[in-house]
C-alpha cells in the first residue's frame, strides 16, 4: 500500500431481518447500487451487512444503510428510488431529519417525510414562514409537500380553509374545447392537485371537507377581489401566472393566512415568457421579511430515476 493512502478495511453493521431484507433489496439490487456508488464491497452473511472499503466510503454507506433501515423499521417499503435518494444524501453530507421533520397527513403512515435534504429544508420553511416560494423542476415534490403541509394544518384546525389555485394556462390545450360548465372544464385541469389531496386525506374526508367549503381548488382568476383570512393558500404552476396575476394573488393574504407559491421557471406556457410573474416576484421579494425561497435542482427529483436524467439533459441543452 502506498504510504499515506487510505486503508481498506471491513466492518459489520448488525440489522434485524426485516431491515436487512429491505437494505439488500430484491436479488441484492439495493446493495449493488450502494456498492457502485461508493466503490465498496457489501456482503450479507446473516444478521447484518459487512462493508469492505476505505473508511470514508464505509461511513457514507453506513449512513445509507441506517436511513433505509429506519424506513423499513417504520413499516414503509424501501424502493429503488429511496435507495438512490439515500445515496445522494450521503454523498452531499446532508441527511433529512427524523420523525420531527415529517409533514402530518392522515392516510400516510407516520406522515409524509422528506426524501432529500432540499425537501427537509422546504418543509422546515413551510412551518416557519407566512410566504414560501418552492422553485425547481418537475418531480421534486414541491406541490405534493405543500399540499400535505396544508392538509395537516387544516386537519389540526390551525387554518379554516385550504385553497389551491393555478393560472388557467394550458400546455398546448384549450379549456374551451372541454365539455361542461366552467367547474367541469376546470376540474380535469386541476386533476394533479385533486390526486394529491386524495392520496393524503382519502376520498371520504376529501369529499366531506370539499362539500363544507373547507377545501377549494380554482383558477387564479377566482382569487380577484377576495381577502383570504385564516386560510392556507397554495399557488401552483406559478410560472404561468402573469406579473399582474402574481401581484394580485400575493396581496390576497388576510388575517391568519399563509401562502406557498410553487413553480418551474423553465416550463413557462405563456405566449410571452418574459411576462411570467414567478421570476419577477422571486427577484423582487428575495430578502423581504417573512418571505422564504426554497430552490430545488435535478438532484432532488424523486420520481422514476430516469426523470432526473431527463431534467439534466434539458437543462444542459438550455445552457
Amino acid at each position: 500500500m502506498t504510504r499515506g493512502a487510505p486503508r481498506s478495511e471491513s466492518e459489520f453493521v448488525a440489522l434485524p431481518d426485516k431491515a436487512l431484507r429491505a437494505v439488500c433489496g430484491p436479488n441484492s439490487r439495493h446493495t449493488a447500487l450502494i456498492e457502485d456508488a461508493f466503490s465498496v464491497l457489501i456482503e450479507a452473511p446473516g444478521g447484518g451487512i459487512s462493508i469492505a472499503g476505505h473508511a470514508r466510503d464505509r461511513a457514507r454507506v453506513k449512513e445509507v444503510i441506517a436511513a433505509l433501515a429506519d424506513t423499513a423499521t417504520a413499516g414503509e417499503a424501501v424502493a429503488e428510488a429511496q435507495v438512490r435518494v439515500a445515496i445522494a444524501n450521503a454523498r452531499s453530507g446532508h441527511f433529512p431529519g427524523g420523525p420531527a421533520s415529517k409533514t402530518p397527513a392522515a392516510r400516510r403512515t407516520g406522515g409524509v417525510g422528506p426524501k432529500t435534504a432540499a425537501q427537509a429544508a422546504y418543509i422546515e420553511l413551510l412551518g416557519k414562514y407566512d410566504l414560501v416560494f418552492g422553485v425547481g423542476p418537475a418531480g421534486v415534490g414541491k406541490t405534493f409537500l405543500a399540499v400535505a403541509h396544508g392538509a395537516g394544518l387544516l386537519m389540526r384546525g390551525e387554518v379554516d380553509r385550504l385553497i389551491v389555485t393555478r393560472p388557467a394556462v394550458e400546455a398546448g390545450e384549450k379549456l374551451g374545447f372541454l365539455p361542461g360548465d366552467l367547474t367541469e372544464k376546470v376540474d380535469p385541469y386541476m386533476a394533479p392537485v385533486w390526486e394529491a389531496l386524495n392520496d393524503i386525506m382519502g376520498p371520504e374526508q376529501l369529499r366531506r371537507r370539499r362539500d363544507k367549503g373547507e377545501i377549494e381548488v380554482a383558477p387564479i382568476a377566482f382569487m380577484r377581489g377576495r381577502t383570504l383570512n385564516h386560510a392556507y393558500v397554495i399557488v401552483d404552476e406559478a410560472q404561468n401566472a402573469s406579473r399582474l396575476q402574481m401581484k394580485m394573488v400575493l396581496t390576497r393574504l388576510g388575517e391568519g393566512a399563509r401562502m406557498v407559491v410553487t413553480g418551474d421557471p423553465t416550463q413557462i406556457d405563456l405566449l410571452n415568457p418574459r411576462d411570467s410573474g414567478l421570476a419577477h416576484a422571486l427577484g423582487l421579494l428575495d430578502g423581504v421579511e417573512g418571505v422564504a425561497i426554497a430552490r430545488f435542482t435535478a438532484a432532488d427529483v424523486v420520481r422514476h430515476p430516469l426523470v432526473e436524467r431527463i431534467v439534466r439533459a434539458y437543462d444542459a441543452e438550455a445552457k
